[in-house]
C-alpha cells in the first residue's frame, strides 16, 4: 500500500521510500524516512495535495510523491 491510498485520519509506518533523484531528495528533506509514523490529516477532493503530520510537523505532499512511499497500516 502506498501513502496516496491511505484514508484520512489513519496513522501508518513508512516501510520504504522510492523515487529517484529530486523526488527522493524532496521526500527525505521533509523528514519522511523508513520507520517513521505518518498521520494522514486531509486529502483534497481530487486527491492532490495530501496533508500529513510527520514528527510533529504539518506537511503537504503531492500525490505523485505520496505514491512513491510504501507504508504499513498500524
Amino acid at each position: 500500500m502506498t501513502l496516496s491510498e491511505v484514508r484520512p485520519g489513519s496513522v501508518v509506518m513508512v516501510r520504504k521510500v522510492g523515487g529517484e533523484g529530486p523526488t527522493m531528495r524532496r521526500i527525505m528533506d521533509m523528514g519522511i524516512t523508513k520507520g517513521c509514523a505518518v498521520t494522514i490529516r486531509k486529502v483534497a477532493p481530487l486527491g492532490d495535495p495530501i496533508e500529513v503530520t510527520v514528527r510533529g510537523y504539518e506537511l503537504t505532499l503531492r500525490k505523485s510523491d505520496a505514491s512513491n512511499i510504501v507504508v504499513d497500516a498500524e
